[in-house]
């Protein structure tokens, strides 16, 4: 958890361990500070502190709604955007943490997408993929669970940017994003990641950073997040270092539902309003830290759609309660983060790493272009595949095994996120090509790609998770949140309730009213 996340205490001797029925929730009762949810200032000095440097920086913070709804940002502060790089370290970006840029740090009406046609995934079900590189700085839509985590403890007073350092653990893209949104809100970032992690995400960060020591590299590669959180653990002894665990901040959740959800409802009504009689039966995304699963919880409540879970065959935690390594970078980290809805999972699907691998190869090279548009994929399409990277493609993988599982017709759309794009990832390309194609690279190693892991898709490691099933995934993340990190067990337990969830999603609004508080006092907006 968090260092403000540190008064949830491990007296676990009341409960009885072995009934899965969920505990009640009652909001009157509930304090939602135990879960680093605080509504109110905390520390009046430590917001104080942070009005005046955001005063004195020129820093202004955009809303929940208004991410989820760009069109209501004020339109001076849209017409400054103009004149800003979106990648640049100009707070005004932060104004661009929603899904509505295009690649130029422009706004569009609909989120830029591609819809995925059946003679690129074999498939009759419409495959709806919202790019997650159009976020500024980073190019990847982590900044926006970044934000999320970080804003609350702004406007709260919790983190005090004049005596704290934000610590970001990660694989990647949170560890990125997290360091971006320190600098933009006059903040201090630090990234801790696994140091066998893509080596575009290392030349970023050495850009970004204040300090040498703000990358703290620990050992192995995607599946080694243990290793993070003990890093995590000894820098939280130093009480200057807040810790931003997005696995464990449930304002990543919140931000994803109330963000990443709405835009993706837009995405599925827009085509809905010109393809009457499509439904949405389902949304999938691969689980990292399970934020951006979050953004399900509106669409299965909504629209009813189905919630599908998506991890590494290599590393097979929630499928087998497996375990192992793999490199499909962004996903799955052998356990169940304490974020995750588990109990409102509808499936679980294991993509392979290698199938990542290959496809991002096919994708990149003029053999696998070709390979697709000679069947029959048109340019339009061709076009975006450069905006994949691999964990995008292991949620395309996943979503055409969950059509063919499902038995999904032409009539029903799936959603998922191209989380980012496959400019992070040309290290991995080399080494592909200096590895398993060392041979070299040609037709017919772009057609067995295409062929195997698109067309030929097979409905291997998919489970259709009854209560059972959600109980088991459930039930596995007690060793890691109770027994290792000192988690309450009633704390645990509550989030088999759908009730603690629904009323944790109805945070935004009041942390919306706490921005525009904050917002007020700095004076930014008025000058």
């Amino acid at each position: 958890m968090s260092s403000s996340s540190n008064a949830i205490s491990s007296d676990n001797s009341s409960v009885g361990i072995g009934s899965f029925d969920a505990v009640e929730f009652d909001p009157a009762t509930f304090d939602p500070a135990r879960f680093g949810l605080a509504t109110g200032i905390v520390d009046e000095v430590g917001y104080q502190r942070s009005v005046e440097r955001f005063r004195t920086q020129g820093i202004a913070l955009p809303t929940f709604a208004q991410m989820g709804d760009p069109s209501t940002i004020p339109d001076a502060i849209r017409a400054s955007l103009a004149d800003v790089d979106r990648n640049a370290a100009d707070a005004r970006n932060l104004y661009r943490v929603h899904w509505y840029n295009d690649l130029h740090g422009g706004l569009v009406d609909v989120p830029e997408h591609v819809v995925l046609p059946p003679e690129m995934t074999g498939v009759p079900s419409p495959i709806i993929v919202a790019f997650g590189n159009r976020f500024p700085m980073i190019g990847a839509h982590k900044v926006l669970a970044a934000y999320a985590c970080l804003v609350p403890r702004i406007v709260t007073g919790e983190y005090d940017p004049t005596l704290h350092r934000a610590i970001w653990p990660s694989t990647g893209n949170y560890a990125r994003g997290g360091v971006a949104i320190s600098r933009l809100m006059g903040c201090r970032g630090v990234a801790v990641l696994p140091e066998n992690m893509s080596r575009e995400r290392f030349e970023w960060l050495e850009e970004w950073i204040a300090d040498p020591g703000d990358v703290i590299r620990t050992t192995g590669s995607e599946s080694n997040v243990k290793e993070i959180y003990d890093a995590c653990d000894e820098l939280a002894k130093d009480p200057a270092n807040f810790i931003l665990n997005q696995f464990t901040e449930f304002a990543n959740h919140v931000g994803h539902h109330e963000v990443t959800g709405r835009a993706l409802e837009h995405l599925y009504l827009h085509h809905a309003a010109q393809h009457p009689g499509l439904r949405l039966a389902g949304y999938v995304a691969a689980s990292g830290s399970s934020g951006t699963l979050a953004a399900g919880e509106r669409l299965k409540a909504d629209h009813g759609a189905r919630i599908a879970a998506v991890e590494a065959v290599e590393c097979p935690t929630m499928l087998y309660n497996g375990y192992g390594e793999h490199n499909i970078q962004g996903i799955g980290d052998k356990h169940i983060p304490f974020i995750h809805n588990v109990t409102n999972t509808d499936v679980v699907v294991g993509v392979s790493d290698r199938a990542c691998d290959e496809l991002g190869v096919a994708f990149a090279s003029p053999e696998g272009r070709a390979r697709l548009s000679a069947a029959g994929v048109d340019d339009a399409v061709l076009n975006t595949l450069d905006h994949f990277g691999l964990s995008s493609l292991c949620n395309v993988i996943a979503a055409i095994k969950v059509s063919r599982e499902l038995d999904l017709g032409p009539d029903d759309a799936l959603v998922t996120v191209a989380t980012d794009g496959g400019e992070m990832y040309g290290s991995e390309r080399e080494s592909m090509m200096a590895g398993r194609y060392a041979a070299g690279f040609g037709d017919a190693e772009a057609g067995t790609a295409i062929d195997t892991h698109l067309l030929g898709a097979d409905t291997d490691h998919v489970e259709v998770l009854t209560e059972t099933g959600r109980n088991r995934i459930f039930n596995l993340a007690y060793y890691t949140w109770v027994e290792q990190h000192g988690v309450d067990f009633a704390d645990f337990e509550v989030r088999r309730n759908q009730d603690f969830w629904r009323h944790i999603q109805t945070f935004a609004p009041s942390w919306d009213a706490m921005i525009d508080e904050f917002n007020g006092r700095t004076g930014v907006l008025a000058d």
